[in-house]
């Protein structure tokens, strides 16, 4: 076997291209892979017809070294990748006795008749391993072809195809070389949109630069990575020298480095002064607890989602402070905070109020569009001036 620096990854089942569920497997391996350095060249989703099956199979080992599919692999006629792979490379298969003792075992251990239709699932070719599967009745295949290229066949309940790929096939991806030595750091940005950061960073995101810089617009961040595989010279250096020329350019709008979440990012904030936070928002249907409320845990003390500002009272007008004192009272918490949004025009304007032992801070912003969506960007703009606030607390 060759080392795999390319991979393309097969999406198998008419339920992915008639949409009726959600393929979450290519981006899970897409992810992994990137990560061992490998260059993932395509993923495609493809219906349960044998001839497009094969076909797929056939075209995207003519391009990569490593072909991993997902799906196909049940008891049923219409699961058809151990027929497509077969007739592809040209071998029968057959009905392996280790497979078969192990399946008409599973299905005796559950005092249940063993379907003829499953005996299918202990079918192997000569070229092929089978890969175990501890969570279903669907073994994978490893088959290794005379070039060195090697197909990977998993089935696709993500249950059992996660630990299939990180405790089999991995490790033996790894023992023939599995991609590049990669050097990469993503970057977090939120109040600046691509097309911005797009002009700031100029010649730095040509498709032909070294390391490769690129942004990714996502629900609740714009994300800058840069990346490159080894060479002659020293890619970290070279990484973090672009990133440091990043952050030069944009860096005011950067809160997050990896895959951090607005929670995590919240949570360590607040962990750092052993505080608490408690929170009142109006007018957003709890678009901020939605975002921050499970992975904040027991750092949110208090929290309420109000349709309208409440009335005055006990001879206080309800402002955004008032309301967030209250709610620090309410917690028992060291921050309270209190966010208000409304439509203006065909956007959200999102006004938050942030209560903490150094005093209080207020702030509007304007967030593209409006209805739920806005609601849901206004979330994170309170996130953010809730994060900013807590980051630049006076030095003590």
């Amino acid at each position: 076997m060759q080392p795999v620096r390319t991979a393309e990854l097969l999406s198998i089942g008419t339920e992915l291209t008639v949409g009726e569920t959600r393929d979450t497997n290519a981006g899970d391996l897409a992810r992994d892979l990137t990560s061992h350095g490998v260059v993932v060249g395509r993923m495609a989703a493809i219906a349960d017809d044998l001839p497009a099956v094969t076909e797929a199979f056939r075209e995207a080992l003519g391009r990569a070294e490593l072909v991993v599919s997902t799906g196909g692999l049940g008891p049923t006629p219409d699961d058809l990748t151990r027929e497509a792979i077969a007739g592809l490379v040209g071998e029968t298969p057959a009905v392996d006795p280790a497979l078969d003792a192990w399946l008409g075992e599973l299905f005796e251990r559950r005092g249940l008749p063993f379907p003829e239709a499953n005996r299918k699932q202990a079918w192997l070719i000569p070229s092929a391993q089978a890969i175990p599967n501890e969570n279903g009745t669907a073994p994978g295949w490893w088959v290794d072809r005379p070039d060195g290229r090697v197909i990977v066949a998993l089935p696709g309940p993500p249950r059992e195809m996660r630990p299939m790929w990180s405790g089999w096939v991995v490790p033996r991806l790894e023992e023939h070389g599995l991609g590049r030595p990669l050097a990469s750091v993503t970057l977090r940005l939120t109040g600046i949109g691509e097309s911005a950061i797009a002009d700031r960073l100029g010649p730095l995101l040509d498709t032909g630069a070294r390391p490769q810089v690129a942004t990714y617009a996502r629900a609740d961040a714009v994300d800058i990575r840069i990346w490159a595989h080894a060479g002659a010279d020293d890619v970290a250096a070279l990484v973090a020298a672009t990133e440091a020329r990043v952050l030069e350019l944009v860096g005011e709008y950067a809160w997050a480095r990896g895959q951090t979440t607005w929670p995590e990012a919240v949570a360590e904030a607040l962990d750092a002064e052993g505080w608490r936070v408690s929170m009142v928002e109006v007018a957003t249907r709890g678009a901020v607890l939605g975002l921050l409320g499970e992975g904040l845990g027991d750092r949110l003390a208090f929290a309420e989602s109000l349709r309208e500002r409440p009335a005055p009272h006990d001879g206080h007008r309800a402002t955004l402070e008032h309301l967030a004192g209250r709610a620090r009272e309410l917690g028992g918490s060291e921050v309270g905070v209190a966010a208000e949004a409304r439509e203006r025009g065909g956007d959200t304007a999102v006004t938050v109020a942030v209560v903490t032992p150094d005093g209080s801070h207020r702030e509007t912003r304007v967030v593209f569009l409006a209805g739920p969506l806005g609601r849901g960007r206004a979330a994170v703009a309170i996130a953010a001036i809730l994060l900013k606030r807590l980051r630049d607390r006076p030095p003590r």
